[in-house]
């Protein structure tokens, strides 16, 4: 007893492998290591045949295809006194110490990685309950898979194996019954429930084949389903479950998404707002996940910034709102940023919600001009239901955001006869009456103000132009920034180069990469000067000409 007292599992599992080598697991191999036997069996509640055959699969536990064979060679025994185990082994299986991968005629285990970390922290492995998963549950699983096979954590066999686990735990799933009904062979199974989490989890209808590489160990495997999609006879394509993509009126033969159809029949669980085509749904960015960061503002930019800010706070933004309805005024806040490139504008909104406690839906322009004619007008008029959506479900009003919005808020074309044209100004006339409409917060950044059409400008109650700092907030952002810096020095740096902000901190972090390769430098004017140089990339004394 005193012994066991001190002993720990892989301790335990150490003696019965070194105990089992060429014993045959006779009688004798049972009575030398009775004691580690019945440590094991009694922390991890298992029988004394099934703790011998827990302790070899660790022994093996680097080894993702352990084959039987290598327990007969490591005993010296017939493959028949292994055979005797296999019901054991089976219980194994099912209380998920091992996991089986079953090809053709051969089976093989691995260890999964989570049965060994409990051993190493000397603690019994519950396996994770994945039984009962909602839809959204289900695809939460369905991606940290992925993660571990891009990894190389997993061999395909082992992810496959895995996969149809967490399916046979979760069969009250509509999606789960729908990729069974397809009876797909294993490695279009695979390439279907990729093609499902890459939309679901990513938002990624434009998919290419470096998307899907990762899923094959065999090169002329991966070759020969590159060419089925690129010939289109893949039984996906074949079967309507996916489709190419569209270039200017061409097919894209690099490019595929799922179909409208095989959206309808998979994801009806999830009610997702974005079930057609070419669907960018908008990418949400949660106000607790914004990094607070110190931003600096000339008097006039940070005194409209504040009284902004002010404004969006949730309980005054709701008074506001409301008188404004009374009066009969457009209730929503429309505010353009506008100004060179680097002058803070994007950063701006992002800290403007974080301190309102705002999430901020934020739009990819070029995701809402789909490449199918008529396409663009419905995904952007389902951009405003979404947002109408989310301020309707959301306790606080999130923003808007058209980052870059240059190509959608510029002068429009009059007597437009290319489709393309018309598509644009259909985008924009669209853009201008949900903007008269809207009961909400759009925030649009812009570097090219110059260009914009005066219906836009009109529409924007709250216009702020960031230009570059002044000498005395770029000294501030270098002192932030590097804190090392001397006032003085600081100074220096601050006359001689005319940065923006999204300039310094780039040099910033190129000067910290340098200090992690090669230590903290010992004139750090001199280095500093050199990645300025660097940044401006023309040099000293002439001015670039045009944008």
């Amino acid at each position: 007893m005193a012994a066991t007292k001190k002993m720990d599992l892989l301790t335990a599992m150490e003696q019965i492998v070194e105990k089992a080598k060429g014993s045959k697991l006779g009688a004798e191999f049972y009575r030398e290591a009775n004691i580690y036997i019945g440590y094991v069996a009694e922390r991890l509640e298992l029988t004394k045949e099934q703790s011998v055959m827990l302790a070899l699969f660790v022994e093996n536990s680097f080894n993702f295809s352990i084959c039987i064979s290598n327990f007969c060679e490591f005993l010296d025994c017939r493959t028949t006194r292994i055979i005797r185990y296999m019901a054991d082994i089976d219980v194994l299986e099912k209380r998920e110490f091992v996991r089986c991968s079953r090809c053709g005629k051969h089976s093989t285990y691995r260890v999964p990685a989570e049965v060994v970390d409990a051993f190493k922290r000397n603690e019994k492995f519950v396996p994770k309950n994945c039984s009962g998963l909602s839809c959204q549950g289900l695809f939460a699983e369905i991606e940290t898979l992925f993660e571990l096979r891009e990894a190389k954590e997993l061999t395909f066999d082992a992810m496959v194996e895995n996969m149809h686990h967490l399916f046979d735990c979760n069969k009250q799933l509509l999606y789960v019954q729908k990729v069974n009904n397809y009876d797909l062979f294993e490695e279009d199974e695979m390439m279907l429930i990729l093609f499902s989490h890459l939309f679901v989890n990513h938002s990624n209808d434009n998919i290419h084949f470096y998307d899907i590489d990762f899923l094959y160990d065999d090169k002329s495997d991966w070759r020969n389903c590159k060419t089925l999609l690129e010939i289109g006879g893949h039984v996906l394509i074949m079967e309507g479950i996916v489709e190419n993509n569209n270039s200017d009126g061409f097919v894209n033969r690099e490019s595929f998404r799922m179909t409208d159809k095989a959206k309808r029949e998979l994801f009806s669980e999830l009610n997702l707002a974005a079930m057609d085509k070419n669907i960018k749904r908008g990418d949400v960015v949660k106000t607790e996940e914004i990094t607070p960061k110190r931003l600096f503002y000339g008097e006039k930019v940070g005194a409209q910034v504040a009284e902004l800010g002010k404004l969006l706070e949730d309980e005054q933004y709701n008074h506001v709102r409301a008188r404004m309805k009374e009066a009969g005024f457009r209730c929503g806040f429309t505010c353009l940023f506008y100004g060179e490139p680097g002058t803070g504008k994007t950063e701006t909104v992002l800290q403007l919600a974080r301190q309102t406690g705002r999430d901020i839906l934020q739009v990819n322009v070029s995701q809402i001009k789909s490449m199918w004619v008529g396409e663009s007008e419905k995904n952007i008029k389902r951009l405003f239901d979404t947002y109408r959506a989310k301020v309707k479900d959301s306790a606080i009003a999130p923003i808007l955001l058209f980052n870059e919005a240059d190509a959608i808020i510029s002068k429009r074309r009059e007597g437009a006869e290319r489709a393309v044209d018309k598509m644009e100004n259909s985008i924009q006339n669209i853009i201008l009456q949900e903007m008269e409409t809207l009961d909400g917060i759009l925030i649009a950044t812009t570097n090219l103000e110059q260009n914009m059409d005066k219906a836009f400008e009109r529409r924007f109650l709250y216009k702020i132009k960031f230009e570059k700092p002044t000498v005395e907030a770029r000294m501030s952002m270098w002192r932030e920034m590097i804190p090392t810096l001397e006032e003085e020095d600081s100074r220096v740096l601050a006359s001689k180069y005319d940065f923006s902000g999204g300039q310094i901190e780039n040099i910033a972090r190129h000067y910290t990469i340098g200090n992690i390769l090669r230590g903290e430098s010992k004139n750090i004017v001199e280095e500093l000067t050199v990645y300025c140089d660097s940044e401006r990339l023309e040099p000293p004394g002439r001015h670039r000409v045009g944008f």
